[in-house]
């Protein structure tokens, strides 16, 4: 059996406010190709199919069309877990119909966790694969609140919270796994050991893990997670892997190999890992230096433009001078090259030298969350402990707004 391992398309994600309904749409593109050439049996997406809970039609319509094109595939079953980005309620919608063409979707917590267990069979309806299909835990899915608890505490709770789904479905899934069937679990969580490519919304408390390795059961022959954008083993152990994201998502990304990763069971074996990568269909780029450095850089980097789709460059000049004109001259320069100039700032080498002015950050390097936080900041001294509590009920404000927009 042939088993495709992705997660965290971020479908309608707008980079600085760049459209890139086309890059998603060729990525998707070239996801069904490799199952069609792969003869790709099963499919699990873990999580964050979407950038915001409510995505533009333009995204949804991406999501459908590529499952449609997968109903006459060799691909016999498609598992679909929520992530922190997607709207439960908006994902689950077309649940029950969805899954009369096998495709199974989980976007949030179950009351029954033995709805999170599937069971998947074969063309002559024998049990062929079982997946503990865990989606993003919320708090609320994990504990119930304690009034007054510490913030070492709650984590604590949480964690335990998070092994004890997943022992769970593990003693469900047990019995077939006894039977000689292969156990995936899926999860949409931020690992220890992990390495993010950049500040991403990490889950539950700040930047602390929530699992290790070792912690999920050995019942799981694999462990297909989401969350971190960059493909990776965690701690190292093979079978507990991220696929990472489908495009880079950020200029922080662009030095990643983006993949997905094929598995090959023969019969509950896990014979091979196979990592596959993504074909990027267009460059970001990050070019820092003084002026001329960057005018030098930008006409080599236009001379090996190979991709399909113009790249996008972010361009960072090194001066401690005021440069009149310089988004103007830098535009004009670029003005016949394949690329586009998404963003332009200064950087000042030897301001921090001094020590006389705060670093101020541009807005546009900033999430909500960071936002808020700094705003709590700017209120005055505040425990890192009642920060975090703060963080952590703004995180879940917004994640039960976007289920009441879906």
């Amino acid at each position: 059996m042939k088993i495709l391992h992705t997660s965290d398309w971020h479908l309608g994600q707008r980079l600085l406010q760049m459209d890139r309904h086309e890059e998603f749409r060729m990525a998707l593109d070239w996801l069904h190709s490799v199952i069609e050439k792969e003869k790709i049996e099963v499919l699990l997406v873990a999580g964050d199919i979407f950038d915001i809970g409510n995505p533009p039609n333009q995204a949804r319509q991406l999501y459908y069309r590529f499952l449609r094109r997968l109903l006459n595939s060799t691909c016999r079953h498609i598992v679909i877990t929520g992530g922190n980005h997607d709207s439960p309620a908006m994902l689950n919608a077309p649940r029950e119909l969805l899954e009369s063409f096998n495709i199974h979707v989980i976007g949030a917590a179950t009351d029954n966790i033995e709805e999170e267990l599937l069971v998947l069979k074969n063309d002559k309806g024998e049990e062929e694969l079982i997946v503990a299909a865990v989606p993003f835990l919320r708090d609320r899915d994990l504990r119930i609140t304690k009034v007054g608890e510490e913030q070492q505490s709650r984590q604590a709770r949480l964690q335990e919270g998070l092994q004890q789904h997943y022992q769970s479905l593990a003693e469900l899934a047990q019995p077939y796994a006894d039977k000689g069937l292969p156990v995936i679990a899926m999860g949409h969580l931020y690992a220890k050991g992990s390495v993010a490519s950049d500040k991403q919304d990490n889950i539950y408390v700040g930047n602390r893990e929530n699992m290790e390795a070792g912690q999920f059961p050995a019942a799981f022959d694999y462990v297909a997670l989401g969350h971190i954008h960059r493909a990776q083993k965690v701690e190292d152990v093979d079978h507990v892997r991220y696929s990472g994201s489908l495009v880079p998502l950020s200029f922080s990304e662009t030095k990643d190999d983006k993949q997905v990763f094929i598995l090959h069971f023969s019969g509950k074996a896990l014979t091979q890992i196979e990592a596959k990568s993504v074909e990027n269909f267009r460059r970001l780029k990050t070019i820092q230096g003084d002026l001329e450095d960057v005018q030098q850089k930008l006409d080599r980097f236009a001379a090996k433009m190979d991709r399909p789709l113009p790249s996008w460059v972010e361009v960072i000049i090194d001066t401690e001078d005021y440069v009149p004109q310089l988004d103007q001259i830098l535009r004009d320069y670029c003005q016949e090259m394949p690329l586009e100039l998404v963003k332009i700032r200064i950087n000042r080498p030897y301001r921090e030298l001094a020590h006389t002015l705060a670093e101020v950050p541009d807005l546009e390097d900033l999430d909500v969350e960071e936002v808020f936080r700094q705003k709590c900041l700017s209120q005055g001294e505040l425990p890192e402990e009642k920060l975090e509590e703060l963080v952590t009920t703004f995180r879940e404000l917004q994640n039960w707004m976007a289920e009441q927009e879906a």
